[in-house]
């Protein structure tokens, strides 16, 4: 396999999911969803651009 198409995920302590590589980002029905590449998902659930991090794990304090 081909070093550019490897996806990585990488997960930030206590911020979101960095996702690089080739990849399709779905969501729940199937639809691809436009992803820059890196991109960065949301794990602590209090983000407004869901599945994206908008950076309010800083602000509501979130730990992981």
């Amino acid at each position: 396999m081909d070093e550019k198409e490897k996806v990585e995920i990488k997960p930030f302590t206590n911020g979101p999911y960095m996702v690089s590589g080739k990849f399709k980002l779905l969501d729940a029905k199937g639809n691809e969803v436009n992803a820059t590449n890196p991109t960065y998902l949301c794990r602590c659930g209090h983000s407004k651009i869901k599945p994206f991090c908008d950076g309010s794990h800083r602000t509501v304090g979130w730990k992981e």
